[in-house]
């Protein structure tokens, strides 16, 4: 009888409901991710329905489902008129409910994530090598024009555009269109392709000393030194989700301890 109870035990285990997750489901728990991680503001508008379907690379009625999930969530709200549209909801960007969609997207998509922010890192550690080995005058004043506008944006907005441009120009040093076009490429990867960033304060500081030190040695021709910095400055990003990972561990742990002494 033993023997028959442990034949038939992983049977058991393998037939489990399996849950499975909808492309609208996998989009919805990504956004919510990155309303936490900063990559939007709240009073943010999201894209149209149509140009959502575009950028993602699926259908509307995928979108729709997605956009749903958020409403029921209560991340987003929905306002009619001209300057209607689809907007983050300022309050729902905490609470254990945010947590748990946060951790648990976080926790079935860690590998993937760790992986494309790994290549990202790995390619603009090149392109920044292959820029200082072959930049030129035009360069170098473009990329010095975009750290000014970084080090004075007066708005979190302005901020993300002249750090685009400063990794635009960077990489347009390179003089190879491919290498430009795939760092624009992979920011839009990253950024669920609204070609946003995770953002904090913290990371504003970090990029404003970052920066100048970046720029300087594809300016100077340093190739080496740039490879290391650039290699530096997009972990920023990998950091990020790390430091969220671990708050939330330590938050949905928190509140299951409680949750069990009661």
């Amino acid at each position: 009888m033993a023997e028959t109870a442990r034949s038939v035990e992983p049977f058991g285990a393998l037939l489990r409901p399996v849950e499975m997750h909808t492309a609208g489901q996998r989009i919805a728990e990504r956004l919510v991710t990155a309303i936490v991680l900063g990559e939007f503001e709240p009073g943010q508008r999201l894209p149209a329905e149509r140009e959502l379907a575009a950028t993602l690379e699926v259908s509307r009625t995928t979108v729709r489902e997605a956009l749903q999930r958020l409403h029921a969530g209560g991340y987003v709200i929905t306002r009619r008129g001209r300057d209607g549209g689809t907007f983050v909801q300022a309050a729902a960007v905490t609470g254990a409910g945010t947590d748990e969609a946060v951790k648990r997207t976080l926790d079935s998509r860690w590998d993937e994530l760790t992986e494309l922010l790994d290549y990202r890192r790995l390619i603009e550690s090149l392109i920044a090598r292959t820029a200082a080995e072959r930049r030129d005058s035009g360069d170098i004043e473009a990329i010095k024009a975009a750290v000014e506008r970084y080090t004075h944006a007066p708005s979190r907005e302005d901020a993300r555009i002249a750090d685009h441009a400063l990794h635009q120009a960077i990489a347009r040093a390179t003089h190879n269109e491919r290498l430009v076009d795939l760092s624009a490429r992979i920011r839009r990867e990253v950024g669920l392709g609204f070609d946003a960033e995770p953002y904090t304060p913290q990371m504003r500081q970090r990029a404003l000393r970052q920066h100048p030190t970046l720029a300087s040695a594809v300016i100077a021709g340093n190739a080496n030194k740039a490879a290391l910095h650039a290699a530096n400055h997009f972990s920023l990003t990998e950091g990020a989700l790390a430091e969220v990972r671990a708050r939330l561990l330590l938050r949905t742990g928190e509140t299951d301890a409680h949750r069990t002494s009661k």
